[in-house]
């Protein structure tokens, strides 16, 4: 009996192949809080992310076109179940984590936006049953230590809406997430990151009329370099890999390896944008960079669908 790639889980020659993508995806949002922080300077939010939400979902759907992987799931139930996600995983997430690069910085933001690890683990713990196994339940410890020093300064600070915006965009992230897990929709990864991109886009075009944005008649160089990487590279191309990775990896491992997006989104504002850390930045960094490889390295990558009885492999 041949099983669909989307039901596959981890396989036990590829754990290596898992760790390195799951690095490259953080890499690449680490780069993409900057990009979004430059194409915001001049791109209102809900407009931003219609541009990149859709402009993803066209490169991908393209893609599909010329793999001639179907669009449609096989039962008609589960476009309710990518429609939900995607309301929380993608247009959520993308919209609050929008909103908290307008009132913080880039550092800031992708640090405080990223304790959706945490939030993912924790929900992959009480609603799929999910065992965490002692390196995962350390990595929870570190990362939350290190996020809430990198937090207190803008608490401190009274910058609560950046903080609380960031906070939502993690919470979402991980509702999005779980569901997905929790709904094991029979379709190909391919397929399942069009339609996210797709409601995401949608879900953004209702912001764009509600709050009547327009396009603006002056773009920098900048915003448009951040808005072409951000939907090429941060949307189509991420969210790609992220959703072969979340459908083959228990969630508290593809959750809690993202903690080290924060670290390159830093690095990446100290190079690009000269933004320049405190020492709590730096010690918070350092414990949240530690709790992301210790999340890498743990072993075992669990099969998140066992195989059934007389599948062939």
């Amino acid at each position: 009996m041949t099983r669909h790639p989307q039901l596959l889980s981890a396989e036990v020659g590829k754990p290596v192949l898992h760790q390195v993508l799951l690095l490259l995806v953080a890499m690449i949002w680490g780069l993409n809080f900057v990009s979004a922080s430059l194409a915001l300077e001049d791109v209102p939010v809900w407009i931003f992310r219609v541009v990149t939400f859709g402009g993803g979902a066209v490169i991908l759907f393209a893609v599909t076109l010329t793999r001639r992987i179907a669009l449609l799931p096989p039962r008609r139930r589960d476009l309710i179940h990518l429609t939900v996600a995607g309301f929380f995983g993608v247009a959520g997430f993308g919209a609050l984590s929008a909103l908290a690069l307008l009132h913080t910085s880039v550092g800031r933001a992708s640090i405080c936006v990223y304790l959706m690890p945490v939030w993912v683990a924790l929900l992959g713990r009480v609603i799929l049953k999910e065992r965490l196994g002692r390196a995962r339940i350390l990595a929870i410890l570190i990362g939350v230590t290190g996020l809430v020093i990198l937090m207190y300064p803008l608490l401190s600070a009274g910058e609560m809406t950046g903080v609380l915006a960031a906070t939502g965009a993690g919470i979402s992230w991980a509702i999005g997430t779980i569901y997905l897990k929790w709904a094991k929709v029979p379709a190909h990864p391919l397929m399942i990151t069009v339609w996210h991109l797709a409601v995401a886009a949608l879900v953004s075009a209702v912001g764009i009329v509600i709050w009547q944005q327009n396009w603006p008649s002056e773009i920098s160089s900048s915003a448009w370099a951040g808005l072409v990487f951000t939907t090429v590279m941060g949307t189509a191309a991420a969210y790609l890999i992220w959703f072969n990775l979340v459908t083959r990896l228990p969630a508290s491992t593809a959750g809690l390896g993202t903690l080290l997006v924060p670290v390159f989104g830093l690095l990446a504002a100290m190079v690009l944008l000269a933004e320049q850390p405190t020492v709590a930045d730096t010690f918070g960094l350092a414990l949240v960079l530690t709790a992301g490889l210790l999340t890498l390295m743990a072993r075992p990558f669990t099969p998140s669908v066992p195989a059934k009885p007389g599948t062939s492999h």
